[in-house]
């Protein structure tokens, strides 16, 4: 069963060793295709490579290049931006600045998502979770991008991160999403996004602090001077970007792992006890933090391959994460897996903050998701596609199930 398969229409390249080494195009629909087979083959043949595309760039698919490049922030930066082709208008923050001054803004958001913070919003999850579920159990079927996937990322990080209208959240939830596509729109939604954090940031202002994120953002000190709005509008803004698509990605694949090999949803309901390890299997093998990239301060090397002061390097964390020489017998799914090192939500300074967050919503949504949902099928007629740029997610994934009872009654009108 292909899942991945593109409109015949779209299909306007070979992907072929030439393509792989010399070639290589990340907007391209063809990778999107046939994404993980195309970065092993660049992976096996050149871990690291030169691509004539997008004015010429460098890809690195191995795994201690990747972390590599990652960690060397001092020859590899993010100060001028980590896009090929690049799409952002303005600065988003930390991510697009570097060290020392990137340690300013991370301090001022780290404490909001350590663990112990997370935790307290376990119970609330988990009752959302239950009530997205609740949403289509009795119908059998579901389009689960659409009703699950999508929406428990964003629900939860507007109630329980910012505190922000729920009620504005498919709007942003499209904006993030067209933000990470190479697509015209994409401009004009970021201008928006952060239309909308200046709002929300000016009402907060007005009906005063809640002891969330946003307050820290508000007051915080960087360098020993107040941050600015355009500052704090960069730092939301990162938030958000980072915590819904990202998130809804991995949800969406993981789905349909759980569709093409059933036997994992039955060994996590008979042992739920490697969820946790079963979710960073999913993170390794599904993430859909798939890439970024960085520019040369100086002029530096990766892999042997000389790389000039101004060029830049796509990192593909994805590919890595893959990697045979890192990961024993990488493309199975093992949830007993004794070394287990994926970069999903990348290395170095510029780490997912996030990270915490991420891991609980997606331990709770499969513990209850393998739990209340039996029999888990592909529809018969699903055509699933990707967005496959920086963030990989399924547009849509309809399923069937055998039918359940919901947790709470429908709520009358």
């Amino acid at each position: 069963m292909d899942t991945t398969a593109a409109p015949p229409s779209k299909i306007g390249v070979t992907i072929d060793d030439d393509w792989v080494e010399h070639h290589f195009d990340h907007q391209s629909p063809e990778l999107a295709h046939d994404f993980h087979p195309t970065l092993a083959r660049a992976r096996s043949r050149c871990p690291v490579t030169h691509s004539d595309q997008h004015g010429g760039f460098w890809i690195a698919t191995g795994y201690e290049h990747v972390l590599g490049v990652a960690q060397n922030w001092e020859t590899f930066s993010s100060a001028s931006g980590i896009t090929i082709a690049p799409t952002e208008s303005h600065t988003i923050l930390p991510v697009t600045i570097d060290p020392p001054l990137q340690r300013e803004f991370r301090r001022v958001i780290n404490p909001y998502f350590r663990p112990v913070v997370v935790a307290e919003w376990e119970k609330q999850t988990r009752e959302l979770v239950n009530r997205l579920i609740d949403g289509f159990i009795e119908r059998g079927s579901c389009d689960f991008q659409e009703e699950f996937a999508r929406p428990l990322p964003g629900l939860a990080f507007f109630e329980f991160a910012l505190h922000a209208p729920k009620e504005d959240l498919a709007m942003v939830n499209k904006w993030a999403m067209t933000t990470a596509q190479p697509v015209p729109e994409a401009r004009e939604c970021l201008f928006k996004l952060a239309g909308w954090i200046a709002q929300l940031i000016a009402k907060r202002r007005e009906t005063g602090p809640l002891g969330d994120v946003i307050d820290g953002v508000l007051d915080a000190q960087i360098e020993g001077r107040p941050i600015t709005d355009a500052e704090a509008i960069g730092t939301i803004h990162l938030l958000i970007l980072g915590g819904l698509d990202t998130t809804a990605g991995v949800l969406g694949m993981s789905m349909l792992r759980f569709c093409e090999h059933p036997e994992i949803p039955a060994m996590l309901r008979e042992r739920p006890e490697l969820i946790p390890n079963a979710v960073e299997e999913l993170l390794r093998l599904d993430s859909s933090f798939i890439s970024v990239a960085r520019t040369a301060r100086q002029d530096g090397e990766v892999g042997g391959c000389p790389i000039k002061a101004g060029e830049q390097i796509l990192l593909y964390w994805a590919a890595a994460n893959h990697d045979e020489n890192e990961f024993e017998d990488p493309e199975t799914f093992n949830p007993e897996r004794a070394r287990n090192r994926h970069i999903a939500f990348g290395a170095g300074p510029h780490r997912c903050a996030g990270s915490n967050l991420a891991r609980m919503n997606l331990r709770i949504a499969v513990e209850e998701l393998v739990n209340r949902l039996h029999d888990i099928k592909l529809a018969p007629d699903a055509d699933v596609h990707f967005h496959s740029t920086y963030n990989r997610a399924p547009v849509a994934v309809p399923i069937t199930f055998t039918p359940g009872p919901r947790l709470s009654p429908v709520e009358s009108e």
